[in-house]
């Protein structure tokens, strides 16, 4: 599981952009459309931390800066994880609506600009376009139930039992590798799925799950995931900004903030991932990742469901 280009040549992508070359404006406009949205929704400095509904102090702001760069890392290596890392941990601090909310920005970007790394674009959609249909569909009953229902503690249990059997299910089969087939029944549902578990919750490991077992070519596995959460992430974030009140501008401007951060985490992932890596260490390092965010999870919800 390699990528020869590991090295990036700045001059080529400034020309690639003049000469607006698909790849390239993709991955500018991501990174531009969240540093406009933090300058131009500046609530300024007296309202910061207002709307917060929580008391964070700088060192507890730095702590979620770090997580966000950990999680840009991630994403960037395997091509799924930050909302699956950051929104439990902000969740436990902030009011999980809010947390929701406001971290439906930085994947948006992040996936943006991945499809744009990835050079995924029509051939991906016209391939799967009953994917990403009902993915969006998915994500838009989700967000109407995530402005009429408070889910509470239940669905992220739920989503991180779902992870830890995944990771039982792998390392018992000893990292199960099945040849790329095409289920379009099973992966209609994962995708349905997959968007309105992250419109309610933030927190969507299906896809990525049936993604990393049918799926081995590491640009299409991590393209598509970008395109179909892309998508999901675009619907959502429209859609609370037009047809509900979750979306305001305060909530706006701290989502494409943390997103900018995270662009730094994000370059040194996708850097990482063009080096050569061994198959069984990817593998290991994605059924880690998922098991330790099940624990996470599982630390942010059991108290509260059974204590």
């Amino acid at each position: 599981m390699s990528n020869p280009e590991s090295r990036i040549d700045v001059k080529q992508f400034v020309s690639n952009f003049l000469e607006f070359q698909y790849r390239e404006v993709m991955m500018v406009f991501a990174t531009l459309a969240v540093v406009a949205g933090s300058i131009v929704f500046f609530p300024g400095f007296d309202n910061l931390s207002k709307g917060l509904q929580a008391d964070i102090s700088l060192t507890l702001l730095a702590a979620f800066i770090l997580v966000a760069v950990i999680a840009g890392v991630v994403k960037g290596m395997v091509g799924f994880g930050y909302a699956l890392i950051t929104t439990p941990i902000f969740a436990s601090v902030i009011d999980p609506t809010f947390a929701v909310v406001v971290l439906a920005i930085p994947p948006w970007m992040l996936n943006m600009f991945q499809i744009g790394e990835t050079n995924t674009g029509l051939t991906f959609l016209r391939e799967e376009w009953v994917l990403v249909l009902l993915a969006t569909v998915g994500s838009i009953i989700g967000v109407v139930f995530l402005a009429e229902f408070s889910t509470g503690p239940i669905v992220p249990f739920l989503i991180g039992l779902v992870i830890f059997g995944y990771v039982v299910f792998q390392v018992v089969q000893d990292f199960v590798t099945v040849e790329r087939t095409h289920n379009p029944l099973g992966l209609s549902v994962a995708g349905f799925l997959e968007g309105f578990l992250l419109a309610v919750a933030n927190l969507g490991p299906l896809l990525p799950a049936y993604f990393h077992t049918f799926e081995r070519d590491t640009e299409r596995y991590i393209g598509g995931l970008s395109m179909v959460l892309g998508a999901i992430f675009t619907v959502r974030i429209i859609q609370m900004a037009l047809f509900t009140d979750l979306l305001t501008t305060y909530r706006l401007w701290l989502g494409s903030v943390i997103a900018v951060v995270t662009i730094v985490g994000l370059l040194l992932g996708t850097y990482l991932r063009r080096l050569e890596v061994d198959e069984e260490k990817f593998n290991w390092f994605v059924v880690a990742l998922l098991f330790v965010i099940s624990l996470n999870i599982f630390r942010n919800t059991i108290p509260a469901l059974f204590m």
